[in-house]
């Protein structure tokens, strides 16, 4: 439960940020801002909550098996057009402000993710949904589809973090109090994100619970 309660704490932060500090969001406004702020928005409630959601389904959800991995397979796809969405508003916002792409290394790792996360979703799907792989390939496979898995969403929470970081530190370069309401907010979201990411990986190297369609305690892939 409490993995979900992070989840919506910050989901809530990330939504009070971009309103009420940021003045919202919109996909075309003479603000040009407002295009900015559907970046953090997509890509941590895609990528990360929802990423997080999807790897621990397999462990948090009393379904079977094949109920579970579906789930799995969907909320993975929806944090992947989310994450995609986030990235493309980022990278209009700086074509209508007149900004480089890919400077920073949080943009440089976060093409990384999204590719890698791509990439890994396209694979398991051949392989353990359709036209699925021979039951020998998927198990020989299975630890290097959770190992990456692992990887990809330490990576996420990281480059989540570094993007705060990196707007955080634009905005006080502009006159943003560095003590003030806004930069707390900030600073408890990429707390907040960190612990979120922490719980969900201390939850997948757990022990499976025991399944009728399972071996007990099986190792349950991302």
């Amino acid at each position: 439960f409490a993995v979900h309660a992070l989840a919506i704490i910050v989901s809530v932060m990330v939504f009070v940020w971009s309103i009420n500090y940021r003045g919202g969001f919109a996909w075309e406004s003479t603000n040009k801002a407002l295009l900015f702020n559907i970046h953090p928005v997509l890509t941590l409630i895609g990528l990360v909550i929802l990423g997080g959601e999807a790897i621990i389904s397999y462990k948090s959800l009393p379904l079977e098996q094949r109920v579970k991995k579906l789930i799995h397979l969907v909320l993975h796809a929806i944090a992947i057009i989310l994450g995609i969405c986030g990235i493309v508003a980022a990278f209009r916002h700086h074509n209508k402000i007149h900004v480089p792409h890919l400077y920073t290394i949080h943009s440089w790792i976060g093409i990384g993710v999204i590719v890698l996360y791509g990439l890994q979703w396209l694979f398991s799907f051949i392989v353990y949904f359709y036209p699925r792989g021979s039951s020998s390939l998927r198990s020989n496979i299975l630890p290097w589809h959770v190992l990456l898995g692992i990887f990809v969403y330490a990576l996420a929470v990281g480059t989540s973090v570094l993007g705060f970081l990196e707007k955080l530190t634009f905005l006080e370069k502009s006159g943003l109090d560095k003590l003030g309401s806004e930069a707390f907010l900030v600073n408890f979201m990429a707390i907040f994100t960190v612990l979120f990411g922490t719980v969900v990986l201390h939850i997948v190297s757990s022990k499976s619970p025991p399944s009728s369609n399972e071996d007990s305690y099986s190792y349950s892939p991302i």
